[in-house]
């Protein structure tokens, strides 16, 4: 059984490690984010990043395509019968992250400039670390995203 995986923007063959059927065989995923404000992360995500809307669903929750990755941007909300324990909750504190989108990009500094003239607040300007050019911003409601280039050597 083989898979593709994606480096660089190339697709390579791989053979799979595990021979058992693949539950998610041409499945995709989705990243669910809890917002405050639908039509600020709206604006936000397709105004300025460039994200594509799929579909809306009656103001409380809407799929974008973002950098071939699916997100599904929903408000709070309580148990469903299929998660009967589980909440939709924003995070109180936008300094403590339980997760972060990176974005490779080629140029850092390209990139931060050209979202910089889009609205977009950086929390520091590029960083140089050597190998890696980062610098990271957050959406409305405090997700936080990195840019980051790759240097070979």
């Amino acid at each position: 059984m083989e898979s593709n995986i994606v480096i660089k923007h190339q697709y390579v063959k791989r053979e799979t490690v595990n021979k058992e059927p693949n539950p998610f065989q041409d499945s995709a995923l989705t990243t669910i984010l809890v917002v405050s404000d639908m039509e600020a992360s709206k604006r936000f995500y397709i105004d300025r990043l460039g994200a594509e809307l799929f579909r809306e669903y009656g103001g409380t929750s809407m799929v974008l395509q973002f950098l071939d990755n699916w997100i599904l941007l929903v408000t709070e909300g309580g148990p469903t019968e299929d998660k009967p324990d589980i909440n939709f909750k924003l995070t109180s504190d936008k300094n403590n992250v339980n997760h972060a989108f990176t974005i490779r990009v080629k140029d850092c500094h390209y990139s931060y400039t050209l979202l910089k003239e889009r609205g977009i607040t950086f929390i520091t300007p590029p960083y140089d670390r050597g190998q890696e050019v980062r610098c990271f911003f957050q959406d409305p409601d405090g997700h936080l995203f990195e840019i980051s280039e790759y240097k070979a050597g």
